[in-house]
């Protein structure tokens, strides 16, 4: 593996010729590029400039048998000690958020907050509950993201995307984007999202402001805001509130070496300053285990461990 990364890294340099078309940075830490702040290295960190650079990149890498993961934000992914040992691909400068009338049309890398406030500028809603969602576009969009009664399926119209077996560009309208509970059809399938038509409303600025502002505050006050984390750790189990569940058995404020079940929501794994990926995997497992045993269910991760 280590030698053909050498040959892709070569590919690049040739590619970019002087230029930048393909940003590249060795070891990387990983820890850096997600909520969590935790993981180790990257043996490349790449953030292609546009689609043809990153179509460059993805077939350079098929070819030399070199892995790849796409990486948005980062605030639902939790990196493990080890590293990745291949090349992340960021879609940091996949940023374009476009409005046309009650339209907007945004890059996969654009953040979820920027747009929602983009769409307050501009006195459209249907975007307001997915305020604060430390989140991108693409992410969103591939695990459904929602909060507060509302999900990107409620806005979501088109998506483009890039078929990564066939380095081909393609396209999901309305009910192909198969949405449901955090779930979406790019779940199922290999791509890379590259840009997303929400349809919005035309609202009050005023009362959109007062909106954003109230869920804002629902977080702060709800949430372990000022602890690394990546969001709800649990996905919600039918009918029942996973984060009770967790309280009721007593594991609030369980704790494995640096991560710990948050005393403000239950929901949230949090890192305390030097939890490792270990420590979250194994306090994951004390978690599902004792839910196992008083109530029978198995609940299910929403955060993503990438190895």
């Amino acid at each position: 593996m280590s030698s053909n990364i050498e040959l892709l890294l070569s590919c690049i340099d040739s590619y970019n010729n002087g230029e930048f078309k393909i940003k590249v940075k060795e070891n990387e830490t990983l820890k850096h590029h997600c909520s969590f702040r935790i993981g180790g290295n990257a043996r490349v960190f790449a953030v292609p400039c546009d689609v043809e650079a990153l179509i460059f990149l993805l077939r350079e890498a098929s070819s030399l048998n070199v892995r790849t993961y796409i990486l948005g934000n980062g605030s639902n992914i939790l990196f493990d000690d080890n590293g990745f040992d291949g090349v992340i691909i960021s879609s940091s400068a996949f940023n374009k958020i476009i409005i046309d009338g009650t339209t907007i049309k945004a890059e996969s890398g654009a953040m979820l907050s920027a747009c929602a406030l983009k769409a307050k500028e501009n006195g459209l809603s249907g975007m307001e509950c997915l305020f604060g969602i430390p989140g991108t576009i693409g992410g969103a969009v591939y695990m459904n993201a929602g909060a507060y009664g509302g999900e990107m399926s409620d806005i979501t119209v088109k998506t483009r995307y890039i078929d990564l077996d066939t380095l081909t560009l393609s396209e999901v309208i309305g009910n192909e984007h198969c949405f449901g509970y955090r779930h979406s059809i790019f779940k199922d399938i290999n791509a890379f999202i590259l840009d997303t038509e929400m349809e919005l409303k035309v609202g009050s600025v005023s009362e959109i402001s007062l909106l954003m502002d109230d869920f804002k505050q629902r977080r702060i006050l709800k949430q372990p805001l000022e602890f690394p984390s990546a969001g709800s750790t649990f996905k919600r189990y039918p009918g029942r509130y996973t984060a009770q569940m967790i309280d009721e058995v007593g594991l609030k404020g369980r704790s494995v070496g640096g991560a710990k079940v948050s005393e403000k929501h239950a929901g949230f794994v949090i890192n305390t300053g030097n939890a490792t990926s270990e420590d979250v995997l194994s306090l994951i497992e004390i978690i599902k285990s004792e839910i196992r045993k008083v109530y029978q269910i198995e609940i299910e991760t929403e955060i993503i461990h990438v190895k």
